[in-house]
Order: C-alpha cells, then structure tokens, then sequence
C-alpha cells in the first residue's frame, strides 16, 4: 500500500512525530529506532515497530500500524501479526494504533474489547 510506504519514510526521518501523536515527550525517539518488521508465519508484515535502543525490560516496544481504511479483518490480521512478533522475541510489550481522524471502530462483539478498552486518544 502506498500510504504505508509513505509513513514509514516519515517515521524513518522524524520519530519524534510518532511520539509527538501518542503524547509522550519527543526526546524518546532519542531512545528508539524504527524499522519495518517482517514476521514470517503466512507472511504478515507490521508497517513499523519503534524498537528501544536500551535494555530496560520497562522501555515499552511500539507497534505501529496505518490505517486509514475499513477493513473488518483489521484487528485480528494486527494483533496476530502482534502475537506472532512477540512469541518469536519472547517480549511483552505496549502496542499503540493510529487511527485516521481519531475513529476508533469496535468490532461485533466483545473479542477485542479488554485490547482496545486501554486506548490513548489523539
């Protein structure tokens, strides 16, 4: 998708946007690196992932996804993509979704409620 190509060149340049839009200070791009992560299973693809600099077992990982399209499959495709990254790493991490216009479009259902439930608005 072209939109992802053209965010992840943006997060690549400035990182300090990423943590401008989730409200954390912008020095703590001092402290990641961003990069496009492949997590091979069926071939799911994160569009970015803000991997800390440092060891601290605290410093949260930053999964970054964009969409800014309807797609009912959107929440299970991302937090398998998710799961699998952090079965592979071993890690338990903070995850953070940016949403076109600040939307946030539950699925039916309460499958991903308690997940979505900890949201940030921008």
């Amino acid at each position: 998708m072209k939109t992802d190509t053209i965010f992840y060149q943006l997060f690549q340049s400035f990182p300090s946007i990423f943590f401008e839009l989730i409200q954390l200070p912008i020095s703590e791009a001092n402290n990641y690196r961003f990069d496009s992560v492949e997590v091979k299973q069926l071939s799911f693809r994160l569009d970015g992932v803000f991997l800390p600099q440092n060891n601290h077992p605290q410093t949260p990982i930053y999964f970054c996804e964009v969409q800014f399209q309807e797609d009912e499959a959107f929440y299970q495709r991302f937090f398998t993509e998710i799961f699998l990254y952090l079965s592979k790493t071993g890690s338990s991490r903070l995850c953070v979704i940016i949403f076109a216009y600040g939307i946030v479009k539950c699925l039916s259902g309460n499958t991903f409620r308690t997940i979505l439930s900890k949201k940030l608005s921008v």
